[in-house]
């Protein structure tokens, strides 16, 4: 099986580039990709509880959207959602801030992981 891993760097201050990754990822997963996302430097802010429900992606199908549309349907379609620990911390965040279905990972896993990847995609 083929794999992709997504690292995701966007945060809530740039909501036009919050759904792309999660996109091409859910769209990879559909065609039988293994698929992850490392949320890294400002990506974990996506995932504090409540942001994605009010976090609206713009010009999705010509108006906005809830980022948390494209979440929901990442993870039901198998992908899989990690987080850096360092960049947590750069946001005072903890792991009980985020929403369910996220690994915290460290340095090391995520660069075994990116080793073990067909392709490592960044945005």
């Amino acid at each position: 099986m083929a794999r992709i891993l997504y690292v995701h760097t966007g945060g809530v201050s740039t909501p036009e580039r919050s759904a792309t990754p999660i996109y091409l990822a859910t769209t990879a997963a559909a065609m039988d990709v293994e698929v992850g996302i490392y949320f890294t430097v400002n990506g974990p802010t996506l995932l504090r509880k409540g942001v994605a429900e009010t976090l609206i992606v713009p010009k999705y199908e010509g108006k906005g959207a809830p980022l948390r549309r494209f979440i929901d349907q990442a993870l039901e379609m198998g992908v899989k959602f990690y987080v850096c620990q360092p960049s947590l911390d750069l946001h005072g965040l903890t792991r009980e801030d985020l929403i369910d279905g996220v690994q915290m990972i460290g340095g090391a896993a995520f660069n075994d992981m990116a080793l073990d990847a067909d392709q490592v995609i960044c945005f």
